[in-house]
């Protein structure tokens, strides 16, 4: 049994204010090319195939012709809902493209109908869990004890009364504990959204969504493929693919991944305005069609110097400077660090700054429940 795992397409996603859709449409044609010479049975998509929950009519379009592609194929396609999808908007029609072969997770509602595949060697069973909080889950089982995101799939897989004599495959969105996290990625409370990965125990395969950067966790069939596309400059060194798992008998599973190239890649240039006028001029044409990150090493500030090196470099995205003023301000000092903490962290930060000593048990246990509390609402 042969499955493509792909996740996080973000159609309709904006970086730095510049429109995706054009490379999105490339990378999607792209994939189905791949498919083509893959000839797998089915393709897994693991949530946030949307950028926003509300998506634009573009972007609904290309999934649309995306899905339609697939099931000319005459595959078999599981799609779940991530966290910046509504899955209510995901899953309306999937009773009627079930018979294109296209199956939408529906809301969650506390049980989710394993579908059937099979080959020489028996039956594979796929299992749809969309993106859930504990909230969602509590609503379900309301007499269990559901206190972290752990406990939420502890008691949603169990719900589903694996049978671990079969080949079970899961696909669902939410951040596993180990997992390395990009700077296009949100970042919950204190690491309140970590999933412990012995909850997926159960499963032969688990298509994770939800971390952009390709990566298994755990074991290597506990895995995240990773964004089609770089959707942050601290992705550009990343390779972006798709993951191929290949199923054997029960016990025998291969994973390998398909490397995708970008009509576009994100790059990040660095050097004084000179040098960086003579690279653009003098070395090729790949700047001019690439998104570019440009930092700056003069000491004096170049005046107009975005539009001057956007005539060099069209897909200029960002430009800053890093000398000795930039680096000695301190409203600019670790500024980058603080986008990759949690607020949780920078709470804790500022609270000892504020009171010359750090936050009490008690402090930090109230201060992470009321935004874990906020966190849960946020979009309910």
């Amino acid at each position: 049994m042969k499955l493509i795992h792909l996740s996080d397409l973000h159609l309709g996603k904006r970086v730095n204010e510049f429109p995706m859709l054009e490379d999105q449409q490339y990378i999607l044609t792209e994939i189905l090319q791949i498919i083509d010479r893959e000839a797998p049975d089915a393709v897994l998509i693991a949530g946030d195939v949307y950028d926003k929950s509300v998506p634009s009519a573009e972007a609904v379009g290309l999934l649309d012709e995306f899905l339609v592609d697939l099931s000319r194929r005459k595959l078999q396609v599981f799609v779940i809902s991530g966290n910046h999808d509504s899955p209510e908007r995901m899953a309306f029609g999937g009773r009627l493209m079930e018979r294109s072969g296209v199956h939408l997770a529906p809301v969650y509602d506390g049980k989710v109908r394993p579908f059937a595949l099979s080959d020489e060697y028996g039956l594979v069973k796929v299992y749809l869990l969309p993106f859930v909080k504990p909230s969602h889950v509590r609503r379900c089982f309301p007499d269990r004890e559901i206190a972290s995101y752990t406990d939420a799939l502890s008691v949603a897989i169990g719900a589903m009364e694996v049978d671990e004599a079969e080949r079970n495959v899961l696909v669902t969105h939410q951040f596993v504990t180990g997992a390395a996290r990009c700077d296009s990625e949100e970042i919950s409370v204190g690491g309140t959204d970590n999933v412990d990965a012995a909850v997926f125990a159960p499963f032969d395969y688990v298509a994770l969504g939800h971390i952009h950067g390709p990566q298994q966790v755990g074991r290597e069939t506990v895995r995240y493929c990773g964004t089609p596309l770089k959707y942050s400059f601290s992705e550009s060194g990343q390779q972006k693919s798709i993951t191929v798992v290949e199923l054997g008998e029960k016990g025998s599973v291969a994973v390998r991944t398909v490397p995708l190239t970008p009509m576009r890649d994100l790059v990040e240039l660095r050097g004084t305005y000179q040098e960086l006028t003579f690279r653009g001029f003098y070395e090729g044409t790949s700047y001019q069609r690439d998104y570019v990150h440009i930092t700056l090493t003069d000491e004096e500030d170049i005046p107009d110097a975005v539009s001057k090196l956007r005539i060099i470099y069209p897909n200029l995205m960002k430009l800053d400077y890093d000398n000795q003023r930039t680096r000695a301000g301190i409203v600019l000092e670790g500024a980058e660090d603080a986008q990759r903490r949690s607020p949780l962290e920078l709470l804790e930060e500022f609270y000892e700054k504020q009171n010359g000593q750090p936050m009490g048990q008690e402090q930090r246990s109230f201060a992470r429940a009321w935004m874990e509390r906020i966190w849960e609402e946020d979009e309910a």
